[in-house]
């Protein structure tokens, strides 16, 4: 199953999810009403009433939680206890995990996501949290940096992407927010007992009445809502147990190894904490988003295969025995995650002295790649070993200056305008302006340095990296900055039309990415347009697509054009009609595209790399336009394209 069927699976995974909701609805609202009819004799007025009233107390709570989680992943984790993970730590644990998460963010193309710790949490566990890439949080406990080593914390971690890459992420964030309505009226009914069962303390005979009744309409609530307890976990466990092996076999091919993820998933198994959370109500609200199980439910409300079974997908001859064992040598001598790093000789990979090792050389201005649509399409959002391989090395790339300009709260925003400013000195001079104007001559001078500094010999294949690892710091930003800062993008992109389809197309991808972070529950969304609704779209974005990639060669333009539309629209005969205002017309197309369903945007993918490659070549500039544009579409691109 590739990226565009995981999308398609998504979505009507969303609508199965819904019909489970409105059975449980229906099942609580009948209870109470059979209640209802027994206290009051069959009173239909009264019938009515408790439906009312019980829809909603429903209703409110679920658009109360819903409400609470538009802030997104950031919010999961902050009220799972989640504490951030510095930018600049010295602690070897930490700095493991964010090198880890760097390297997977720009192996799968997307946002390097935010990172925190649960502090407080021994056993060995994970989630992502989010409605998109744009605004995900992932969380580990402090016991999975304790116990786990480089391979098996970037297995755990390889999962976890999986559910950012693959739309799991907006499912389980709206699966919170509907649950707790179900389970709202046994809520209500624990909140009475508690605070009535002390009320009854010493008060009279005569005033003893009205609190037995609360008291006994308290358990009566608990006893109904047990019927959404019920239905809230058999939902979970639903959704979630097919995904998650879906989950482990993405993070096996992500990073071609079964080691680290079976080692991950065997200590789990092996130490007394296991996967566990302290804290039961905040691990039953989200145990369908952990890494491993946070509850010990039955088989019927298990949100995650046994664990056993899940080993041995990846290690067939593994045994519970071996089980057994591990437990008992790890009872007197429990794993040390860092210790076994030394002792593989992975301590490299995270100690400070990394960043003065000598990567290796990135390819030349003319490298060309040979590329097939088709096989373009099917590393969207699904990368392979090779992508993590070559994601090292564009991260080994990146100076230990430029990676902590990304990270500062205060410098990170000028870097990433620098990406953007002009070469022609002319458009330059219109960008710096706009940036004054909306920011301040500070945020203007420190573009200009960087362009001319650290960013002016900056490899093509290192731009979205280094846009990628800052993106995380702006997001910290106070909204009135952000905010700021998105009418400065679009301020740049228009001062002069003299802009490339390249800096055009970062910009845009900038703007969508702050919007999404600044309200991430508007940006909940599968689409559902057909190809055939926006033909007109489709010929203006191959139109501007060939005539970049074809400057000064109308007729080699024409034919990347008629390439790209003959994969999309086989039957229609559109002209090539270049936009007179080049890129710019892009403004009017993203909308539409990006509300094709992903079976379409499969074919627009295919569609764009068959106009970029009419030649059957791509240089890197190339590669990273076409990644630049599917990222644009929410269609990631692994950092770059495999050599046939």
């Amino acid at each position: 199953m590739n990226f565009f069927e995981h999308q398609a699976q998504a979505r009507r995974n969303s609508t199965r999810l819904l019909l489970l909701f409105a059975a449980a609805v229906i099942a609580i609202v009948a209870v109470v009403d059979v209640v209802v009819l027994l206290l009051v004799s069959g009173s239909p007025q009264a019938v009515l009433w408790s439906s009312v009233l019980t829809l909603a107390v429903i209703g409110l709570a679920s658009l109360y939680r819903i409400s609470s989680l538009r802030g997104g992943g950031e919010v999961v984790a902050v009220q799972m206890g989640g504490t951030e993970v510095p930018a600049s730590s010295t602690d070897p644990a930490l700095r493991r995990l964010r090198n880890v998460v760097e390297e997977i963010a720009i192996a799968s193309g997307v946002p390097m996501p935010r990172l925190y710790v649960l502090e407080q949490e021994p056993g060995i566990n994970a989630f992502a949290a989010g409605y998109s890439p744009a605004d995900a949080a992932i969380a580990v406990t402090r016991g999975a940096l304790e116990r786990l080593n480089r391979d098996e914390l970037q297995g755990v971690i390889a999962h976890e992407f999986s559910h950012i890459l693959n739309g799991d992420m907006r499912l389980n964030i709206r699966l919170m927010g509907v649950l707790f309505g179900i389970l709202m009226i046994s809520v209500i009914g624990r909140r009475v007992l508690l605070h009535m069962g002390t009320g009854a303390r010493g008060r009279s005979g005569r005033t003893l009445g009205p609190v037995v009744a609360l008291l006994v309409a308290g358990v009566v609530a608990i006893a109904i809502g047990s019927i959404g307890v019920f239905f809230g976990r058999l939902i979970k466990a639903a959704v979630s147990r097919q995904r998650e092996i879906l989950a482990d076999a993405s993070a096996v091919q992500f990073t071609r190894q079964t080691q680290g993820l079976a080692g991950a998933l065997k200590k789990i198994g092996g130490l007394p904490d296991g996967s566990h959370l302290g804290n039961r109500a905040d691990a039953e609200e989200v145990s369908h988003m952990l890494f491993g199980e946070g509850l010990g439910f039955s088989r019927w409300f298990a949100t995650h295969p046994p664990l056993l079974e899940r080993i041995q997908r990846l290690q067939p001859s593994f045994r519970a025995s071996q089980l057994q064992t591990l437990r008992g040598n790890w009872l007197a001598t429990p794993p040390d995650g860092l210790a076994e790093d030394r002792a593989l000789g992975l301590a490299a990979h995270y100690a400070p002295s990394v960043d003065a090792l000598v990567p290796p050389a990135l390819p030349g201005t003319p490298y060309r790649m040979r590329v097939d649509p088709e096989q373009v399409a099917a590393q969207v959002a699904t990368p392979a070993d090779d992508d993590f391989q070559q994601a090292v090395r564009l991260a080994g790339n990146l100076s230990p200056a430029l990676r902590e300009l990304a990270r500062d709260r205060e410098s990170a925003p000028a870097l990433l305008l620098a990406l953007l400013l002009d070469t022609d000195a002319r458009v330059a001079v219109s960008q710096r302006e706009a940036v004054q104007a909306q920011l301040g001559a500070l945020q203007a001078q420190r573009m200009q340095e960087l362009a001319v500094g650290p960013l002016r010999d900056l490899h093509a294949a290192l731009r979205l990296p280094v846009a990628a690892l800052a993106f995380p710091t702006l997001r910290s930003l106070p909204r009135p900055q952000l905010q700021a800062f998105v009418q400065c993008i679009d301020a740049l992109t228009h001062a002069d039309g003299r802009i490339s389809l390249f800096e055009y197309c970062l910009s845009r991808l900038l703007q969508v990415q702050v919007q999404a972070a600044l309200e991430p529950s508007k940006h909940l969304h599968f689409g559902r347009r057909k190809v055939i609704g926006v033909r007109q779209e489709f010929a203006t974005l191959l139109a501007v697509v060939a005539r970049a990639g074809n400057p000064g060669d109308e007729a080699g333009a024409r034919r990347a054009y008629l390439a790209g539309l003959q994969r999309v629209l086989p039957q229609d005969h559109l002209p090539y009609a270049p936009p007179v205002n080049g890129v710019l017309a892009l403004d009017a197309v993203w909308e539409p595209l990006d509300a094709l369903d992903p079976l379409a945007k499969q074919l627009l993918v295919e569609s764009v790399t068959a106009t970029v490659s009419h030649n059957q070549r791509v240089n890197v500039a190339e590669a990273e336009l076409l990644r630049t544009l599917c990222a644009t579409l929410h269609c990631p691109l692994p950092a770059l394209l495999q050599v046939s």
